[in-house]
C-alpha cells in the first residue's frame, strides 16, 4: 500500500488525547512507569496495537528468553501514533510495531521514526512498507472483514457486504458499530466504505452519497458495549455481526465456542500490512535494532503465525507458518483502496464521524 506525504499538522480531540493518555498508564504491567522505563538502559519500551489476545504474554516471554527485557504499551493504532506524535520531542518509546502503511507514514513525515535496515531485510518485500526511506518494514498481512454468527443465518440469507447491513431490514439493529474511533481496525473500516464514494469535488474527498452511508451506518447498527467482547454479544444473541480481523476470528471462536463466517464482497476487503520500526531519539538504538532483528526474523515471525494465527511476510518464515492461516489471508481479495485518499483525509474523516454519526 502507497501513500503520498502529507502535511505534520494533526488535529487531536480533547478525547482522543484523554483516552490515548489513560490508556497508557493502564496498559503496562503493575507497577510499571513507562516513562520511567523509557530512561532505562535495560527496559526497552515498545509501543503497540497488536499485542492483545495473549500476544503481549507471549512476547514478552520469548523476548525475555532472547536476552531482551521488554515492557509493552498497549494501545489502539490511533492512539499510539498520537503518542508518539506527542513525544516527537522527549521520545519514550523505543521501537513500535502493529500499526498499518497509513499510521506509519504519517509518523514518517512528522520525522519520529529512525532509519534502519534490519537483517531480515531481504526476506520482505520492501514495497509494502517504507522502501525508499528504510524507515518502518513490513511483518504481517491481514484481512479486515465483517463477520457473522453462522447459527444466525442461513448462508443464502446472510449479509454478503458491508452495505446491505443498513440497507436491508432484516440486519438492521443486528450488527455492531465501533464506540470509538481509534482503533486501526475501526479506521480501515471507514476507510474500506467511505472509498467507494470517492468524489474529489465532495466534502473531504468524499460525495454526499458516501456521507449518507456512512451516516446510515450508525443510524441502524448496535453500539458496542465497553467491556463486552463482539464475539460475547453474538453468542448471547444480542447481534450478529461486526468487524474483525482474521487472527481475532480465529482465537474467539476458539474461545466463546462460537462458528462465524467472513463475509468476501465482491468488491474486496481492506488489507492491513502490520510493520516494525525504531522510534528516532531512543537512547537504546542498538538495543532497539537488535530486537527488530529478531521479532522480525523467520524464526520468530513463523512462531508468531503459529501462535497467533497470522500471514507473515517474512518469506522464509511462511513454510514453517501456520498453513491454514496463510491460506485463509490468501482466500481474501484485496479492496482497491485509495491510500493516499485515505491517509490525506483519515483524520478528518474520523472527526466528522465522530461529531456527526457516531452515537
Amino acid at each position: 500500500m502507497n501513500v503520498r506525504p502529507f502535511t505534520k499538522h494533526r488535529i487531536l480531540t480533547t478525547a482522543s488525547a484523554l483516552v490515548a493518555g489513560s490508556i497508557l498508564l493502564t496498559a503496562c504491567a503493575p507497577g510499571s512507569d513507562p516513562a520511567s522505563a523509557g530512561g532505562s538502559s535495560d527496559t526497552l519500551v515498545v509501543y503497540s496495537n497488536s499485542v492483545s489476545d495473549g500476544r503481549g504474554d507471549w512476547l514478552t516471554a520469548q523476548a525475555a528468553e532472547a536476552g531482551f527485557d521488554v515492557e509493552l504499551v498497549d494501545l489502539g493504532g490511533g492512539d499510539v501514533m498520537n503518542r508518539l506524535s506527542a513525544e516527537k520531542n522527549n521520545p519514550i518509546a523505543d521501537v513500535t510495531f502493529g500499526m498499518n502503511n497509513v499510521y506509519f507514514e504519517k509518523l514518517k513525515a512528522q520525522d519520529v521514526l529512525e532509519p534502519y535496515t534490519p537483517a531480515w531485510s531481504g526476506e520482505v518485500d520492501a514495497a509494502m512498507g517504507d522502501e525508499e526511506g528504510k524507515t518502518f518494514w513490513p511483518i504481517v498481512r491481514e484481512p479486515i472483514m465483517l463477520v457473522f454468527n453462522e447459527a444466525a443465518y442461513e448462508p443464502a440469507d446472510a449479509p454478503k457486504d458491508w452495505t446491505d447491513l443498513w440497507t436491508k431490514d432484516e440486519f438492521k439493529g443486528r450488527y455492531e458499530v465501533p464506540l470509538a474511533s481509534t482503533g486501526a481496525t475501526t479506521q480501515m473500516v471507514y476507510s474500506g466504505i467511505l472509498d467507494r464514494y470517492a468524489d474529489p469535488k465532495g466534502e473531504l474527498g468524499i460525495s454526499q452519497e458516501g456521507w449518507d452511508q456512512m451516516a446510515a451506518y450508525f443510524e441502524h447498527g448496535n453500539t458496542a458495549v465497553k467491556g463486552e467482547d463482539l464475539y460475547a454479544r453474538m453468542k448471547a444473541g444480542t447481534i450478529d455481526a461486526g468487524q474483525m480481523w482474521l487472527a481475532g476470528k480465529n482465537s474467539r471462536e476458539a474461545e466463546y465456542g462460537l462458528k462465524t463466517q467472513a463475509v468476501q464482497p465482491e468488491i474486496g476487503v481492506p488489507f492491513s500490512v502490520q510493520h516494525v520500526a525504531m522510534v528516532k531519539g531512543t537512547d537504546q538504538a542498538a538495543a532497539a535494532q537488535d530486537f527488530i532483528d529478531w521479532f522480525g526474523s523467520a524464526k520468530v515471525q513463523a512462531d508468531w503465525s503459529n501462535e497467533f494465527f497470522t500471514a507473515p511476510t517474512n518469506t522464509k518464515a511462511v513454510a514453517n507458518a501456520d498453513q491454514q492461516a496463510i491460506a485463509q489471508t490468501n482466500a481474501f481479495t484485496p479492496q482497491d483502496i485509495d491510500w493516499a485518499l485515505v491517509a490525506e483525509n483519515i483524520d478528518a474523516w474520523v472527526e466528522k464521524i465522530e461529531l456527526e454519526y457516531r452515537k
